[in-house]
């Protein structure tokens, strides 16, 4: 007896097309020019669709071209059709001015073809930072039965005898030139070192981090997140996930049933301990909004601060992602949140099963790079929300916070945790760059490097490009950081302390617009503020005569559309006017002829 679904798969309005058989036989016909059969799309089997995001273009996402021939072989194993289709490609490395354009762009691609072609259920590939967002975010908009598939990161990169983390090491390579300690051939030999095989970040960076939010949310299958891409269990994992998705669709299960206000906490959690990304903040925020789960900026600092570190990893810790994944991966990090009281495990994930089931058995037997809940590399290691008159949302990840930073910043007795610097303001990168090193500007320990115009509307699109280094001669006396603050981003593989994501930006009339080298800034950990300490008549005056600062022009239709609709990085960035559009698969589109 053929299995019956849960509910009519959707595909069957094209292929069966109810009182409507000339549009049924212009549905299926081109179809047969590959050699599909009619038996095949007519036989009321899911057509499960494969959102490849692999390409050429896309050197992180390229081992998903190989990984479909395993997850196809697990779709067809399980009973369903296969049909692979691009995603728009997203390459954070190389993309100009800013990957973070291509988000929404390839949200509302995917959408489209999720919406409007004949798919019951869905495999996300993913893999570079804003591949998951985008799948996860159209999925939720769509909601079909929906999976996550990483492609994994990297082998750990060796430089010398040394672990070269992807990201890392060019951060750091950076300030070893400024010092005089490499020269530029060196440096280019480092960095490329990092990068050893196919896979995305090696490091805990933004990559490594999203498809662990993934598996933390309950959409990829358990121990997903962290094969590394070349490993034959990641193989094995494309097929077992293949096999999965079929049995989702007769299960009608579809993310509305896995995000939840608690499987979001799970994932700010994990996040935490994991010493991830602070990029998570806008995504997560994303994903949220576009599934319908109330999420606020504050939940940072509620749920994800007060937290430790547990994970050895770069750019927090030590290792890279082979180590990661042979320690336990996710699941192990989730297992001591859970062992601890501070996960939500009943929340439903893909397998049908809850968390906390599929986390039997999950410990880690590695706890050089796996720490116990109890006995951790650092307690309060989350990301820590703060406000003031500057901007109403930035974010700080303090598990990058050096002993070094602390000791300089932090750690005036009875003023432990506040601290207070003048400020240089750059407008854009390239303003830093040519200026940087100028002795006029009088940069030392007691300074503050400011970056503004580097938002979504101000880049466009926001950069990563805050986590600026100090200038040479300070690198060369030793000092390697400064605090760094600003309307935009940075790379998840940075070990900058800096504030981030600053909203509203410049550009929309934040606080930093008119923020002037010279002014004091007052950052005070404790109570979660960021002040100038310039009086509100001055402010005032600064507003009425002053020009705010300048803002590049678009360079294309997107960018151009982009500004237009787009929101600040405390909300996520969205398109806002996408957000009412909701499980929009419920209703199927209208006929085309």
């Amino acid at each position: 007896m053929s299995r019956q679904p849960k509910k009519p798969f959707r595909s069957g309005e094209w292929f069966a097309a109810p009182h409507r058989s000339d549009m049924a036989a212009l549905y299926l016909e081109r179809f047969m020019n590959y050699g599909l059969t009619p038996e095949e799309l007519r036989s009321g089997r899911p057509i499960i669709g494969i959102a490849q995001t692999g390409s050429d273009l896309s050197p992180c996402n390229r081992i998903h071209l190989e990984l479909a021939k395993r997850t196809r072989d697990g779709i067809r194993d399980a009973g369903g059709i296969p049909i692979e289709f691009p995603v728009h490609p997203i390459f954070e490395n190389c993309r100009r001015p800013t990957a973070a354009l291509d988000r929404n762009l390839a949200y509302l691609g995917l959408v489209e073809v999720l919406y409007g072609y004949p798919i019951d259920a869905v495999v996300l590939t993913t893999g570079c930072d804003k591949t998951t967002p985008a799948c996860v975010m159209a999925a939720s908009t769509v909601d079909l039965p929906a999976i996550v598939l990483s492609g994994g990161p990297m082998l750990d990169g060796w430089h010398e005898g040394e672990l070269a983390g992807s990201g890392t090491v060019i951060w750091k390579s950076r300030r070893k030139l400024a010092a005089g300690e490499i020269d530029e051939d060196e440096f280019l030999q480092r960095a490329c070192d990092s990068a050893p095989s196919a896979g995305h970040c090696n490091t805990m960076g933004t990559a490594s981090t999203m498809n662990a939010v993934a598996e933390a949310l309950g959409l990829s299958l358990t121990g997903c997140a962290a094969i590394p891409a070349p490993y034959r269990e990641r193989g094995q994992m494309a097929y077992e996930t293949g096999r999965r998705i079929v049995e989702m669709a007769y299960e009608d299960l579809r993310p509305s049933r896995i995000l939840t206000r608690e499987s979001f906490l799970n994932a700010l959690s994990v996040v935490t301990c994991a010493g991830g990304s602070s990029n998570a903040q806008v995504h997560i925020m994303a994903m949220a909004r576009h599934a319908g789960v109330e999420l606020v900026p504050g939940d940072w600092s509620a749920h994800a601060y007060d937290l430790p570190l547990l994970v050895n990893m770069q750019p927090a810790g030590k290792y890279l992602g082979e180590r990661f994944f042979r320690a336990g991966g996710v699941p192990a990090v989730m297992w001591e949140l859970q062992n601890a009281g501070k996960l939500h495990g009943n929340c439903m994930t893909v397998t049908g099963k809850t968390m906390a089931e599929n986390l039997q058995g999950r410990e880690s037997r590695d706890r050089e790079v796996i720490w116990p809940y109890a006995e951790p590399m650092m307690q309060k290691a989350g990301f820590l929300g703060l406000s003031g008159n500057l901007f109403d949302f930035g974010i700080m990840k303090t598990s990058v916070i050096s002993e070094s930073f602390r000791k300089q910043y932090l750690s005036r007795p009875g003023q432990e945790g506040i601290f207070e610097a003048r400020a240089v303001v750059f407008d854009g990168s390239d303003d830093y760059h040519d200026r940087i090193n100028d002795p006029a500007l009088g940069i030392d320990e007691s300074c503050i490097l400011v970056m503004r115009g580097a938002g979504p509307l101000g880049w466009p699109g926001s950069a990563e490009v805050v986590n600026m280094q100090p200038p040479d001669a300070l690198i060369q006396r030793g000092i390697t950081t400064l605090p760094t603050l600003g309307d935009g981003r940075q790379s998840g593989t940075s070990d900058s302390p800096s504030i981030l994501n600053v909203s509203p930006e410049s550009a929309a009339g934040g606080g930093l617009s008119w923020l002037r080298t010279g002014d004091v800034i007052r950052i005070d950990l404790n109570a979660g503020s960021c002040n100038a300490l310039v009086g509100e008549e001055e402010i005032a005056r600064r507003k009425q005569t002053q020009p705010a600062p300048p803002i590049p022009a678009s360079h294309s239709p997107w960018e151009e559309l982009f500004r237009e609709k787009t929101g600040q990085l405390s909300e996520g960035a969205t398109l806002d006017f996408a957000l009412k559009y909701r499980a929009i698969a419920r209703k199927t589109p209208r006929h085309n002829h």
